[in-house]
């Protein structure tokens, strides 16, 4: 059976997206707005949401059909094979957009979805954790299967979190937008509860990010768990030295950041230190990326005294990081722009906790 699965991302970020689905074999990858659709069976259903940094949530098209009508939708939803996806034992909850069509009314038509499945078998619960989106665009139903559970930047190790943080998704994809492969060395030196430096060392120590949670997938009528158990195979635990470098001047951010590095299994691999930025010190051995998400004094932060900050950080890493690559996430040019780093143009603004945010990079410095 060859499904089409709609990978959930932010907008801006679809081709980094698809460059992740690319490098990781899926099939038939295409950008559309707001993600990336695959092709693939089940297995690649699991695989997406075990593997994929930077997915949001993974949805599953499970089929459709033409209704112009209420009467017409209440009589095919109840002919739906529903039981090939879902399980009696496991209640469902349904979700249903409208446009562009005769029927307009989504709570109309959500009666007769869940009329459709009840008399499939199938339990419909408002509080279900199992979601079936429905779209019912130009007279056509889709159904589709919300198959992550709880968002996949959830991935179970950040427990510590700091004010502000980076989703692992948008550090992920980020990190990708950088150039960076798990080869070389990262530091953040601003990185609060550590979100970058930790995706980083899972990268470069092959951990798959969904590797210790549990996914709505597993509920599904499809779902076989020694096939899963084998797919989940962890990589060995990585050893040192360290080649993943995070600072922040607030001690409480360092030890949480430390706590969840142990969490991830990847504290062999990373270093956490209690400074300001006029401190920092350049790690010993081949360049690499600094990557970092500063306050942007919109919810956190004294604008003021930010550009203070960053004028600082721009000093510090022109004058101790030679070579070493720069990208750095805010949602204000005119903090970018108070490093005087040598910035190229910045990437496209990204929704990020109710701002627009863009990621701005640099070449080797000299």
């Amino acid at each position: 059976m060859t499904l089409e699965i709609f990978l959930a991302t932010a907008p801006g970020l679809e081709p980094l997206l698809a460059e992740e689905a690319r490098a990781a074999d899926f099939a038939e990858v295409a950008e559309t707005a707001g993600g990336v659709t695959v092709t693939g069976g089940w297995p690649e259903v699991w695989r997406a949401n075990l593997v994929l940094r930077g997915a949001a949530r993974v949805l599953v098209r499970i089929g459709g059909f033409h209704a112009a009508h209420l009467a017409q939708l209440d009589k095919r939803a109840t002919k739906f094979p529903w039981a090939e996806t879902l399980r009696p034992d496991r209640p469902v909850r349904v979700e249903v957009t409208t446009r562009r069509s005769k029927i307009y009314h989504a709570g109309a038509a959500q009666q007769r979805i869940e009329g459709g499945l009840s008399a499939g078998g199938i339990r419909v619960d408002p509080e279900a954790g199992i979601v079936l989106k429905t779209r019912i665009e130009n007279d056509f139903v889709r159904f589709s299967l919300e198959s992550s559970g709880a968002p996949l930047h959830r991935r179970g190790f950040k427990q510590a979190v700091g004010k502000a943080p980076m989703r692992e998704t948008l550090a992920a994809l980020f990190l990708r937008a950088c150039g960076y492969d798990g080869e070389e060395p990262v530091l953040d030196p601003m990185c609060g509860s550590g979100t970058f430096v930790l995706e980083a060392a899972e990268i470069a120590a092959g951990l798959p990010p969904g590797r210790a949670r549990r996914f709505a997938f597993e509920d599904f009528a499809s779902f076989d768990p020694a096939a899963w158990d084998e797919m989940r195979r962890s990589a060995p635990a990585p050893a040192g030295p360290p080649r993943f470098y995070g600072s922040d001047r607030d001690q409480g951010a360092v030890q949480g950041a430390a706590a969840n590095a142990e969490r991830a299994g990847v504290a062999p691999l990373c270093s956490f230190t209690c400074r300001p930025v006029s401190e920092l010190a350049r790690p010993d051995g081949a360049p690499g990326l600094v990557i970092v998400n500063p306050p942007y004094g919109t919810r956190v932060g004294n604008k003021k005294l930010l550009y203070a900050i960053h004028g600082a950080l721009g000093e510090v890493l022109k004058t101790r990081f030679s070579g070493w690559r720069v990208g750095l996430v805010t949602s204000d040019k005119a903090l970018a722009r108070a490093t005087a780093l040598p910035f190229r143009p910045p990437g496209p603004p990204v929704p990020h906790g109710g701002l627009k945010v863009q990621l701005w990079q640099t070449g080797p410095l000299r």
